[in-house]
C-alpha cells in the first residue's frame, strides 16, 4: 500500500447525504413507484447526494440484486447528485465484486463497513489489509464506514492514518457519535481525507471542526433544515446554526435512537414522503409511539 501522501481522485462530498429509506409494500416487496416518487421529491431539496443501501435503507434486509436495482433507480433520477452505495460484505472478495457492480449501476463511490462477524480477529492489521485490498480492486473510490453500534468495532486512529494514504480511499463516515473522536480524526488526518459526520446529533459540532459533509438519516425527512444549519454556518451566523441544530436534536433522537427505522419512516410520511412499510422483522409503530413522534415534530415546528 502507498506510504506517501495520497493524491485523491473522487467526488468532493460536501453537504448532506441521506441514507435513503426503502419503501416496502405490505407483503415485503420493494415499492418502486414509491421509491421513485421520493427520489423526485428529494431532487428538489438541497442535498449533495444520496446514499443508497445504507443502514437506514434496511440494507441488511435487501438482497444483492435488490440493492443494485435501487442504485440503478437512484442513478436514473440523480441528475448531478452523487450516488454513494453501501456495498459491505464480510469478505474482501465479495465486497470488491459488489463495489464494481455498484459502479456499473451508477454509483460514484462506495461505503464499506468494517467486517465484524469474526470481530475478535479484526485487528488493526486485518482492517488495514481488508480496506487496502478492496481499494486496490474497486473501480470507484471507497469510504470507510465506522459504526460501532452495529459492529462492535471502532476504527482506531492508527488504522485511519495508514489507510488515508491510499489514493482510492477518499474518506470515512464516522457514526460513533463521539465529537471528541471526530475532532481527533480531523486534527490528525490530512484534509484530503474526507471525514463525514454520520449522524445529525454531531452535525453542528462537525461544522465547527471544518467538516463539511454528513450522512444524516434525519435528512430523509428534514433535508431543508439540515442543509440550513450548514448554510447558517457558512454565512457566519453560528448562533442561528446552533439554535436550529438544537431544535432538530429531539427529532433526530426519536427517529434514530428511540424508534429507529420505523420511526424515521413514520416521520417521513408526516412530511409528505412515501415511507411504505418496514420489512420483517422490523415492526410498525404503535399508536402511542406515533403520537410521541408527532408531538416531537410539532414542537420542532416541522408539522402543524
Amino acid at each position: 500500500m502507498e506510504t506517501g501522501k495520497a493524491v485523491k481522485k473522487g467526488p468532493n462530498l460536501t453537504g448532506i447525504f441521506p441514507p435513503l429509506i426503502t419503501p416496502f409494500t405490505a407483503d415485503g416487496e420493494i415499492d418502486r413507484e414509491a421509491y421513485r416518487a421520493n427520489l423526485r421529491r428529494w431532487k428538489t431539496q438541497p442535498m449533495g447526494g444520496w446514499l443508497v443501501a445504507g443502514s437506514n435503507s434496511e440494507a441488511v434486509f435487501l438482497s444483492y440484486e435488490e440493492k443494485l436495482q435501487l442504485i440503478e433507480l437512484a442513478a436514473e433520477e440523480a441528475g448531478d447528485r452523487i450516488i454513494i452505495a453501501g456495498t459491505s460484505q464480510e469478505s474482501a472478495r465479495e465486497t470488491i465484486r459488489f463495489a464494481n457492480d455498484a459502479a456499473r449501476a451508477g454509483a460514484r463511490a462506495v461505503l464499506v463497513l468494517t467486517p465484524f462477524y469474526y470481530k475478535d480477529q479484526m485487528t488493526g492489521e486485518a482492517l488495514v489489509a481488508f480496506f487496502a485490498e478492496v481499494a486496490e480492486e474497486s473501480t470507484i473510490p471507497i469510504l470507510i464506514y465506522n459504526v460501532p453500534k452495529f459492529t462492535g468495532l471502532n476504527v482506531e486512529l492508527g488504522v485511519l492514518e495508514r489507510l488515508s494514504r491510499h489514493p482510492n480511499i477518499i474518506g470515512m463516515k464516522d457514526s460513533k457519535g463521539d465529537t471528541e473522536q471526530l475532532q481527533r480524526f480531523r486534527n490528525a488526518l490530512d484534509p484530503s481525507f474526507q471525514i463525514l459526520a454520520g449522524t445529525a446529533s454531531v452535525w453542528f459540532p462537525a461544522l465547527e471542526m471544518g467538516i463539511t459533509g454528513g450522512f444524516l438519516a434525519l435528512a430523509n425527512c428534514c433535508a431543508d433544515e439540515c442543509a440550513q444549519v450548514q448554510t447558517f454556518w457558512d454565512q457566519g451566523r453560528p448562533q442561528e446554526a446552533l439554535a436550529l441544530h438544537q431544535k432538530l436534536l429531539p427529532v433526530n433522537h426519536a427517529v434514530t435512537v428511540a424508534y429507529g427505522v420505523p420511526g424515521l419512516k413514520y416521520a417521513c410520511g408526516l412530511r409528505g414522503l412515501e415511507p411504505g412499510h418496514t420489512r420483517s422483522p422490523l415492526q410498525p409503530l404503535g399508536e402511542s409511539q406515533k403520537g410521541e413522534i408527532r408531538e416531537i415534530m410539532r414542537r420542532a415546528g416541522l408539522i402543524s
